[in-house]
Formats: structure tokens, sequence, C-alpha cells
């Protein structure tokens, strides 16, 4: 079910010509441990500047947003939540421009799903999202990740999470340390 739903995104961001990458529980799965997951979590490299052209995109696929008023609800929240009509499975669009998120957009690795390439965010960058997320379901996650990929590029990692630490005030790369030991 997930597979064709992500092979459906994909296409549609790639004809419209916008950078994505899949983030959240679909990545864990790729990168970590099985868990369950009920929705679909992508990051747009667009600020909400390409609301319509995401919105074109949305309704050719059949998603159809969550939200009475998708403009003020995407300025606000730099969120689109959609769902899928033939699934019902909730899809959620970040909009991003950040040095950061353009940078994991980058990075991000295809992966063959139902005839087309998902772009997925590198495991590192997953870890990165969880770490800045914080509850307690994203930390084992991570240690998911951390099991299954033991040649990550810690020094990307501590390059970002260093940055996220000083910007949110939270010790990120403590905490990575404390879970990679537990791994």
């Amino acid at each position: 079910m997930f597979e064709r739903l992500l092979a459906k995104i994909a296409q549609a961001l790639d004809a419209a010509d916008l950078p994505y990458m899949v983030i959240g529980g679909q990545a864990v799965l790729l990168y970590g441990e099985a868990r369950l997951t009920e929705d679909v979590d992508v990051t747009l490299g667009a600020d909400p500047s390409a609301l319509s052209v995401v919105l074109e995109r949305v309704e050719a696929i059949d998603l159809a947003p969550l939200v009475e008023d998708p403009d003020a609800f995407t300025r606000d929240t730099m969120v689109l939540p959609c769902a899928d009509a033939d699934t019902e499975t909730r899809v959620d669009f970040v909009f991003s421009f950040s040095p950061y998120e353009r940078r994991a957009i980058e990075r991000a690795r295809p992966v063959e799903m139902a005839g087309a390439d998902v772009r997925f965010a590198a495991p590192e960058d997953v870890v990165i999202h969880k770490l800045v997320a914080g509850r307690p379901r994203d930390h084992e996650d991570v240690k998911g990740i951390l099991a299954q990929n033991p040649d990550l590029d810690e020094a990307y990692l501590r390059r970002w999470l260093d940055d996220f630490s000083d910007a949110l005030g939270q010790p990120l790369t403590d905490r990575f340390d404390d879970l990679r030991a537990q791994t």
C-alpha cells in the first residue's frame, strides 16, 4: 500500500520539478527496525510560495487537503496535511527553505518502489530529524537506525547536531552520544 502511494507522490513531485525527501516513519522503515507507521511525511525543497503548484500535484494524484483553508494553514504551520482518497493514509507535505533542509534534500537517496524512484532522506538526516523531534519513539527509532547503519557519517551528524543544539538550546549531540552508546 505505502509503496504505491510513495511512488505516486514521487512521480507527481518529479513532474513538477519539486525537490523533496521522504522522512519520518517511512524512512525509519528503510534504515531502521520495523515499526508501525500510518502516515507519510515529505519535506519539500520549497517555501509556501510554491503551494499552488503543490496543490495542483496533490489534486492530480487524488490527495485531498485536510484543512479548510490550505493557504492560511500552510503559511501558519509550513505543513500541508492531506489524505489519500483510496487508502485514507495521511500525507504531510512540509515546506522548507533552511540551509540544512536544502542540504538534506540534496543528499536524499533514490529507492525504487512500484516503478518509481522515491527519494528518501539519508539515514544521517533521519537521525537528525528524530533527535530534533525528541520524543521517546524518536529515540527508539534512532537506536534502530544506528544499529542497522554502523557506518554513518558522524562528522556530518555532529556538525548539524551541534548547530541545532545551539539554536534550540538542547543537548542534541549529547543525546546522540548516549543513544550511540546504547546500541
